[in-house]
């Protein structure tokens, strides 16, 4: 007769880098200074718009925005992930991995949404310039910000709740490096169909709908880039829309590579890969692509830090 282990787990351990482990040292410094990095980048991102009359518009309202989710979503990652390499074996409680996980998809969902009303901005701003600040007034900016985390939060229920329907017992080891649903789920002892669909339905209307939308708007804006008589002008708005792409390519595609997809047969340090680049590659560099190529968020930093050396 089999030996069923039933006994249920409290915490993880959390396996992290392991095939790492020579080059501890340079992967924990390397880490710890792109999250330096994306802390100072964005939140000087939000000073700046708060303190700076000239930025009270809705395009860098939208950017204050997906700065502070990506101060959170790396910060809900990322000094667990650096305790890793300094502690040999890191346990997180049942809850603490739980929690870790709804802040993770509810925060990725939030910047999906945010880059899609970015992009529905510039599209405003490029193809409706006259009426720009008429469509996107003040009501409309904080109405789409709120939903975002609105909805970021009631399409993230069911993921968890079903999550939390699954019982773990016996092994408890996370082959990863933060508490994602396809490394936990590889843990389970009872049937994990109904959470794996969930999961699949809810990423991939989320992330398949948010693509689509991006792709459009900046396809429209292309066109009437096209329209635009001077060359100086259009090279401009190339440029613009093609840092933007640059962005939402990195953070789609690893989303889209990771999460829509019906089962999880990758190997687990390819997802960790494919992890890290839209947890820390994509937070590090929405504040130079999105805000330090900008010609007026360079201004006031030259205001704000070289003249007052001055």
């Amino acid at each position: 007769m089999e030996i069923i282990n039933t006994t249920h787990v409290t915490s993880f351990i959390l396996l992290g880098f392991p095939s790492f482990h020579r080059l501890k040292t340079l992967t924990f410094n390397i880490g710890l200074l792109i999250y330096l990095i994306t802390l100072c980048g964005n939140i000087l991102i939000v000073l700046m718009i708060k303190k700076e009359r000239q930025l009270h518009l809705p395009m860098y309202l939208f950017l204050a925005n997906i700065s502070v989710i990506d101060i959170f979503y790396t910060t809900n990652i990322v000094p667990q992930m650096l305790a890793g390499f300094l502690i040999e074996i890191y346990i997180v409680s049942y809850t603490r991995c739980i929690s870790q996980f709804f802040i993770h998809i509810c925060l990725g969902t939030g910047e999906c949404l945010t880059l899609v009303i970015m992009a529905f901005d510039r599209y405003v701003a490029i193809c409706n310039p006259l009426h720009y600040l008429v469509i996107m007034n003040n009501v409309v900016c904080v109405t789409l910000i709120s939903g975002v985390w609105l909805l970021s939060l009631i399409v993230n229920l069911p993921p968890l709740i079903y999550l939390c329907q699954i019982d773990f017992c016996g092994q408890n080891i996370v082959n990863h490096f933060f508490c994602d649903a396809p490394p936990l789920l590889k843990l389970a002892c009872t049937s994990t169909q109904m959470v794996q669909l969930v999961n699949f339905v809810v990423a991939g209307s989320v992330i398949m709908t948010s693509f689509t939308l991006i792709m459009l708007s900046y396809t429209m804006i292309m066109k009437s880039v096209i329209a635009i008589p001077t060359t100086k002008g259009k090279k401009k708005a190339i440029s613009t829309c093609g840092s933007h792409l640059m962005v939402v390519g990195i953070f789609f595609g690893s989303l889209i590579v990771m999460y829509v997809r019906p089962n999880y047969e990758h190997s687990s340090e390819y997802n960790k890969v494919v992890s890290g680049c839209y947890t820390m590659v994509t937070p590090m560099l929405n504040p130079i692509i999105y805000s330090f190529r900008n010609r007026d968020m360079k201004n006031s930093l030259k205001h704000n830090f070289i003249c007052s050396e001055r």
